[in-house]
């Protein structure tokens, strides 16, 4: 449910308003627009009586919404959010590119990839230290000895760090290290570990299950959001589907339809879309063109020996590349990269 509140609503108004809607046990989010400021009720709203509310002085008109998530809804807070995360503005105008290789593999090879992407555009290093596999027999990543070396390569560049979580046991050590905690389409509705980092306030960018629905990715990011934490990118990646040609298939139509839905910022990664180095330049463009707030791009400086996802890495050259032409098609979209 939410109430529309009049623009001439006072502060006294609106503190009136959410202490009586609390007696009932209901959450009470409340978003100041430039426009239009809402009270977004969030609980089992049943018990209120929309009539009686409707007569508060302040009040406009009362909506029910019908959608399972609220924190994440547009209806709840009308205006993109756009968090600052170590001076780079997610959501904003600027298209963030996240870059990196799948796996930190040594202390020479992050530091020397830091210093490539940031020279081409980029603003975050992404990087495995902890590697989630198909298989138990593959590389599974240095883990702690990994976190130590993306911390070594920021101090080295001075690029904001994303990396993936894959355990609570390891939460610290992110919460300390990490500028972005990165929650991988395995784990999107490990709603343990959720509701874990929903209680920290480090920024969670959170991928697309491998079959979920919007909705229910959504859902996922609530268990976030209810928790306390509200800074939560979204990040599609490509589903599962019956083609076989492709890793993935991306869902390019994910993008308007979550801007329509949600506030959230909404990025896409190509790498993982497809498997397919060659096909990143492309789908970057037509992520761009579909509204996309950033793009998560693998980066490795040999493909070929890479020891995890060699086949969708592109080269510092590519990137550095791709990286200016994409700026001419983030300015059609007035926009920068």
């Amino acid at each position: 449910m939410i109430i529309v509140l009049k623009s001439k609503a006072t502060q006294e108004d609106i503190q009136i308003l959410v202490s009586k809607i609390k007696e009932y046990g209901i959450d009470v989010q409340i978003t100041i627009g430039k426009e239009t400021s809402i009270l977004g009720l969030i609980g089992d709203t049943s018990v209120i009586d929309k009539e009686r509310f409707a007569c508060y002085k302040g009040v406009d008109k009362i909506m029910t919404v019908q959608e399972p998530f609220k924190k994440s809804n547009r209806k709840f807070h009308p205006e993109n959010s756009v968090y600052d995360i170590a001076g780079v503005k997610v959501g904003g105008k600027k298209i963030v590119v996240m870059a990196g290789p799948c796996s930190v593999e040594s202390n020479d090879q992050i530091i020397d990839i830091a210093k490539k992407i940031k020279a081409s555009g980029a603003s975050f290093l992404r990087g495995g230290a902890f590697k989630p596999r198909t298989s138990p027999y593959a590389f599974q990543g240095l883990e702690l000895e990994g976190l130590k070396m993306l911390r070594e390569a920021k101090q080295a560049t001075g690029l904001p760090i994303v990396s993936e979580l894959v355990s609570t046991r390891y939460l610290d050590q992110f919460v300390d290290c990490v500028d972005i905690i990165q929650i991988g389409a395995r784990n999107m509705q490990n709603f343990e570990l959720l509701k874990e980092i929903g209680h920290t306030r480090k920024p969670i960018f959170l991928k697309r299950g491998l079959s979920s629905t919007i909705e229910e990715w959504l859902m996922a990011s609530e268990y976030i959001m209810a928790g306390g934490n509200e800074k939560v990118i979204l990040c599609e990646r490509g589903i599962r589907t019956y083609e076989t040609y492709t890793r993935n298939t991306l869902d390019l139509s994910a993008i308007p339809v979550l801007k329509r839905l949600t506030h959230l910022p909404v990025m896409v990664d190509p790498s993982h879309a497809t498997g397919l180095s060659w096909a990143v330049e492309a789908l970057s463009k037509a992520a761009i063109a579909a509204g996309a707030d950033g793009l998560m791009i693998e980066v490795h400086n040999d493909p070929a020996n890479a020891k995890s996802d060699g086949a969708q890495s592109i080269t510092p050259e590519n990137f550095d590349s791709i990286m200016k032409k994409l700026g001419k098609y983030a300015e059609l979209e007035e926009r920068e990269i």
